[in-house]
């Protein structure tokens, strides 16, 4: 995501910031929307929530679940459902991958990104991800705090 500056299409529309807080995730992986219309010129005025959605595969594909994407106003007779499931669009590979970790490791597929690319193409960035415990999320956050604390006292010379 460094591309940020140079490219012009570069765009991200919704980021789901508590997922690497409540998740230990291990790998991610770029994936394709199958999308109508309405719901690309939505994405395309920033009108999206992917914090309370998740990824599963089922019927031999991979869905994204509960995702929110805001009703375009202009497409009156040819709207879109805000909560519908989307397809995503992933290889043949890194399907039978995601069912694998998913249902024999008992892993989660979490949503991080929703953007569009350097192509102008929407795309959304899983993570496969384990739960962590209270006690993970208490020493992230230690960990954090830390790191600040130590960054105010370089920045001080103390």
């Amino acid at each position: 995501m460094a591309k940020t500056k140079t490219d012009p299409n570069y765009k991200v529309v919704s980021e789901n910031r508590r997922a690497r807080f409540d998740y230990a995730i291990e790998d991610d992986l770029e994936c394709g929307l199958v999308l109508e219309g309405s719901e690309v010129k939505s994405l395309r005025q920033g009108g999206a929530n992917i914090a309370e959605s998740y990824a599963e595969v089922a019927e031999g594909e991979l869905w994204l679940v509960n995702s929110y994407i805001a009703p375009y106003d202009k497409a009156k007779t040819f709207g879109h459902a805000e909560r519908r499931r989307r397809k995503l669009l992933v290889s043949r590979k890194e399907l039978a991958r995601l069912w694998s970790e998913t249902r024999r490791k008992g892993m989660t597929l979490v949503p991080l990104v929703l953007y569009f690319n350097h192509r102008g193409i929407a795309k959304l960035k899983i993570g496969i991800a384990k739960g962590k415990k209270l006690t993970d999320k208490r020493q992230t956050e230690a960990k954090r705090d830390w790191s600040r604390q130590k960054q105010r006292l370089l920045r001080r010379g103390e």
